[in-house]
């Protein structure tokens, strides 16, 4: 079977094509399972051509991670009228959602992080990013007291493990795992001495 045609795309076209095919094919297969060769293949391309995108392996992979963080950014983007704990409870409802969706992917992703530096890189990236935003609603502005810094970056590392029980089991609903992630959460920052945070406008 002939894989996608690029022949008459745009170079932007052409990179966000590679970059969706790049998803599919590192869920599938295992890094080390993938060369550039069998990429350009999949792809119905030259390796020329790829290489002319990206410059390695590593280039290509490291790109297809970030391609679909900023997906998952936009998507999760708080709405700034909301109070902190409604922004929170939108943000959580629009990723578990994503996950429904991209579960395999995720958890290979989440997996994969100990061992491949380019995937530890990007997750790393993406809990500060998320840290960050926040810490950002909560304090407004403030700086966050160490508690507070350390409740929301710890409370994002269970996030992951529950969410991958929940991969692995399918057996909690949707929004029965975001009352008990948000109520995590409101504990943690309890716990902190700053839960007063989340009922500020």
């Amino acid at each position: 079977m002939a894989g996608p045609a690029f022949t008459r795309l745009d170079v932007d076209e052409r990179r966000a094509q590679l970059l969706d095919l790049g998803t599919g094919l590192f869920t599938r297969f295992s890094y080390d399972e993938l060369s550039m060769a069998r990429i350009a293949r999949e792809a119905g391309i030259s390796k020329a051509l790829l290489y002319h995108y990206f410059p390695s392996k590593q280039a290509y992979f490291t790109a297809t991670l970030q391609d679909k963080a900023a997906e998952l950014a936009a998507l999760t983007e708080p709405d700034p009228g909301l109070p902190p704990l409604e922004q929170i409870a939108g943000s959580l409802d629009a990723f578990l959602r994503w996950v429904e969706a991209n579960g395999e992917a995720y958890a290979k992703l989440v997996r994969s992080a100990a061992a491949i530096p380019e995937v530890r890189e990007v997750v790393d990236a993406v809990r500060e990013a998320t840290a960050h935003r926040i810490l950002e609603g909560i304090a407004r502005g403030q700086a966050p007291p160490a508690p507070l810094r350390a409740a929301v970056r710890g409370w994002l590392w269970f996030l992951d493990g529950v969410i991958l029980d929940w991969i692995e089991h399918g057996d909690i609903k949707r929004k029965k795992l975001r009352r008990l992630l948000v109520g995590t959460l409101v504990g943690a920052l309890t716990a902190a001495g700053e839960g007063d945070l989340l009922d500020r406008h």
